[in-house]
């Protein structure tokens, strides 16, 4: 019996959460039943998410797409789904509006995206016109977290879709005290400094003005708070300024993009994030893994991750003021960083492991595929 063919679609596979997701599902889903390849609009940028893949074999088609609209990628589109024959078709992000004529002339026997955010900021105007036309005609989206389920029934009158939460591989994770302190002792911190971890793109979503302003409140009334900045974007000269500008550089160090997140987060004490709006972040999972405190806001699907006061803090978005004592609250007491962290290690094994994302995927492309 052939296996089911499964074409994952992004326009890249750079370092953000739905980029890992799908390489998650990619590297974990069951190959004796499926046979997976994926598609990358943009060119192979050399990235770790890339690395994983080839070196798991995983086929990814690199399509060269030009910045901006690229009608060019119709037709090189076209060449894979002749090469690949897919059953099934997994799109993410913005690049329904490449495929819709393939929907249309139906090349493929299912077809299922994931909504990686609430559906006001997932795509702009015209993406919200596709996926509208694209869900009318069959496409399955699938929320992340039931604060993305009913953004969808907001947006597109869509009630009752599927929901699969998002899933890490959580024993990577899972590295413990000695790796903490050899991470410290390596990049210069005493076991004393309270090191605050936020991973995320420096863009408007995650609100990084915010998090500085409460990490200088905080700071200077803690002179032990250290924040270490993991990610890129198009905002960090603009959040760099503002550190220079508040004088910290001796307290907030940017480690750009990395590929050791699971050692960084050993060697924290909390993790925090300021978005304005989110869909299911993996960032708090990793977090969570790690068996680290959660200081985040409260939007989107993250308050189905961290329960407030059980296996973090959780803070209005754009509440200077709640952020920074939510940070000098766990600065200032050791015990109730290592139960809230002990809890959301609990939380995470149980919840998060990736296993059971994979598991609900693959059930859906097999309901999809008998329905067609």
């Amino acid at each position: 019996m052939r296996k089911k063919r499964v074409l994952h679609v992004l326009p890249n596979f750079g370092p953000g959460g739905a980029e890992r997701m799908a390489t998650h599902l990619l590297l974990h889903i069951d190959r004796g039943r499926f046979e997976v390849a994926a598609v990358s609009l943009f060119d192979q940028q050399g990235t770790d998410l890339e690395d994983m893949l080839d070196q798991a074999g995983v086929r990814v088609f690199y399509l060269g797409k030009r910045l901006g609209f690229d009608p060019r990628m119709y037709w090189r589109l076209g060449r894979v789904f002749r090469e690949f024959q897919p059953d099934v078709v997994h799109t993410h992000l913005y690049v329904l509006r490449y495929l819709l004529p393939f929907v249309l002339t139906r090349r493929a026997r299912a077809w299922v995206h994931t909504v990686h955010n609430v559906a006001e900021k997932e795509v702009d105007r015209m993406g919200k016109w596709v996926h509208r036309m694209a869900f009318r005609l069959g496409v399955v989206p699938v929320a992340i977290a039931e604060g993305v389920a009913r953004s969808l029934e907001r947006v597109y009158g869509l009630k009752n879709p599927p929901l699969i939460p998002n899933g890490i591989p959580v024993a990577d994770y899972a590295l413990g005290e000695s790796a903490r302190k050899a991470w410290r002792a390596r990049e210069g911190y005493e076991d004393r400094a309270v090191l605050l971890v936020s991973v995320a793109r420096m863009s408007p979503q995650k609100d990084h003005f915010s998090l500085i302003q409460a990490f200088s409140m905080a700071a200077s009334r803690n002179s032990q708070l250290r924040l270490l900045l993991v990610g890129d974007g198009p905002l960090r000269p603009e959040v760099e300024a503002q550190v220079r500008a508040l004088d910290l550089e001796d307290k907030v160090r940017f480690l750009g993009v990395r590929t050791d997140v699971p050692e960084i987060l050993a060697a924290a004490d909390a993790f925090i994030l300021s978005s304005q709006w989110e869909g299911n972040p993996l960032s708090v999972m990793e977090a969570m893994a790690a068996g680290k405190p959660v200081i985040a806001t409260a939007v989107g699907g993250v308050p189905e991750l961290v329960q407030d006061g059980k296996s973090g803090v959780l803070v209005p978005p754009g509440d200077v003021e709640a952020l920074a004592e939510a940070i000098l609250r766990l600065a200032g007491d050791a015990h109730l960083r290592r139960q809230l962290g002990q809890e959301a290690s609990k939380q995470a094994k149980e919840r998060f492991d990736v296993s059971v994302m994979v598991k609900g995927y693959a059930a859906l492309y097999e309901q999809l595929l008998e329905k067609s």
